[in-house]
């Protein structure tokens, strides 16, 4: 499989010299994401539950795109502006993935992330 660009309109435009994700020998590489309202362009942080399911939407459909699904994510990079955060943000992204299959994640506290946000989420996929 040759390497190929993907980027939907359901997820936030990239913002530089980026793509949403690459797709090369099978593997999904998705680009971080934050709670960009794709539709809105709207920047929504002022509910933590919110701000991460807006996230982890992106990345869904960004997944969609390229012919793959949560259920094919091998690995998450997960950045907090805050570690204190973790029990919020592991709830809403619990909702995502089945416990016995979810796939291998770091979460690590970060001092800043784009446009301030609190939470940003990349990942690697398989695709059929």
């Amino acid at each position: 499989m040759a390497r190929k660009v993907i980027n939907t309109p359901n997820a936030p435009a990239p913002v530089g010299a980026y793509n949403q994700a690459i797709a090369h020998n099978g593997v999904l590489y998705v680009s971080g994401q934050i709670a960009l309202d794709p539709n809105t362009g709207e920047l929504l942080t002022d509910n933590l539950e919110v701000e991460t399911r807006r996230v982890l939407d992106n990345l869904g459909a960004i997944l969609t795109a390229a012919g793959s699904s949560f259920g094919q994510i091998l690995k998450c990079s997960v950045f907090v502006s805050d570690i204190e955060n973790f029990g919020k943000i592991n709830s809403i992204y619990s909702e995502y993935f089945d416990e016995a299959t979810a796939p291998a994640r770091a979460l690590v506290e970060v001092a800043n992330l784009p446009k301030y946000v609190n939470v940003e989420i990349s990942c690697i996929a398989a695709i059929d």
